[in-house]
C-alpha cells in the first residue's frame, strides 16, 4: 500500500481505519503517476461511512482497506473528521465526480479505460456519457459480471480478458464492500496500473439513477436522498449502520473507546 512511502499523502484514522487526506486533484495526480510507472497494480478504495462501518465488524474487510494503496474520503462525515484533525479538506472525493473529472482533466492523453461492473448495457451508456467530457475517450473494454458467484475458471477467464485488453485504469462498479474485496483478491493477477472502486458511479454517470442535488451532496445529506430512492435496499445501511457509526465516533472523540 501507499502509506509508508516517501510520497504517501498524509492520513488520519476513523474508528481505526486509515483515510488518506486527499482531494480529487490529488487523486488524479497520483493515478497519472501510477499509470506512468506502468505497475505494479494498485487499487483505490473510495470509502464513506458505510465502508468504515463494515470494517469495524469485519476484520477481513478491515484488512482489505488497510492493504489499499489509497483510501479516499467519499462522504462528508469523513471530511469533517479529517478537518477536526487539522487536514485542509474542502470537499469529499465523490466517486462519480472522480470518474468524470479524471476523464476531463486527462482529455487527449490516450488513457485506456475498462469498465467492470454494472448491469448489461450500462458500460455502453457510461462510455457515451463520459465522451461528453472527453470526446476521444478510449474504451479498452467492459464486462458486466453475473449477479451470483462465479467459478474459479470463470474468474480466471475474466482476468485474462481484462489483461488482454491492456487498460491503463480499471473502473470497478460492484458496490461496497464487494468491489473492494474483488480488487484486493485480484490486483496481484491483473496487469493494470490502477483499479478504482467507484460503486454507484456506473449508474449515476450513465443516467440510470438520479443524483442528489448538489446542496445535499455537499452537506452530508446524500444518504437521505438515496434512502428515499431505494428504501428496501438501503434502510439497514443508513439507519442501523449509520447510527452505530455516529455513536462510535462520539465514543472515539470523547476518549471513552479506542478503535485501533
Amino acid at each position: 500500500m501507499l502509506t509508508g512511502r516517501a510520497d504517501a499523502p498524509r492520513s488520519y484514522r476513523v474508528l481505526g481505519v486509515r483515510v488518506d487526506a486527499v482531494q480529487i486533484p490529488d487523486v488524479i495526480e497520483i493515478i497519472e503517476r501510477w499509470i506512468g510507472e506502468g505497475g505494479p497494480c494498485r487499487y483505490i478504495a473510495v470509502t464513506g461511512m458505510h465502508g468504515v462501518s463494515v470494517a469495524g465488524r469485519d476484520p477481513g474487510f478491515r484488512r482489505v482497506l488497510d492493504d489499499a494503496d489509497l483510501v479516499v474520503p467519499d462522504g462528508m462525515p469523513l471530511v469533517w473528521l479529517g478537518r477536526s484533525r487539522g487536514h485542509a479538506l474542502e470537499r469529499r472525493v465523490y466517486g462519480p465526480e472522480l470518474m468524470t473529472e479524471f476523464c476531463r482533466r486527462t482529455r487527449g492523453r490516450g488513457y485506456r479505460h475498462y469498465f467492470y461492473g454494472g448491469r448489461p448495457g450500462v458500460a455502453q451508456r457510461l462510455s457515451e456519457s463520459l465522451r461528453v467530457v472527453d470526446p476521444g475517450l478510449q474504451v479498452a473494454g467492459a464486462y458486466a459480471p453475473p449477479f451470483g458467484a462465479v467459478s474459479r475458471r470463470e474468474s480466471e477467464q475474466i482476468l485474462d480478458r481484462i489483461n488482454e485488453a491492456s487498460p491503463d485504469i480499471l473502473w470497478v462498479g460492484l458496490g461496497a464492500p464487494k468491489q473492494e474485496r474483488w480488487m484486493w483478491e485480484n490486483c496481484a493477477h491483473l496487469r493494470v496500473p490502477v483499479l478504482a472502486g467507484v460503486g454507484a458511479a456506473f449508474d449515476i454517470n450513465s443516467g440510470l439513477v438520479r443524483q442528489a442535488p448538489v446542496w445535499m451532496r455537499e452537506n452530508g445529506l446524500e444518504w437521505s436522498w438515496r434512502l428515499m430512492l431505494e428504501p428496501r435496499r438501503l434502510w439497514r445501511r443508513y439507519l442501523i449502520d449509520g447510527s452505530r457509526f455516529v455513536a462510535n465516533v462520539a465514543l472515539e472523540l470523547s476518549g471513552l473507546k479506542r478503535f485501533d
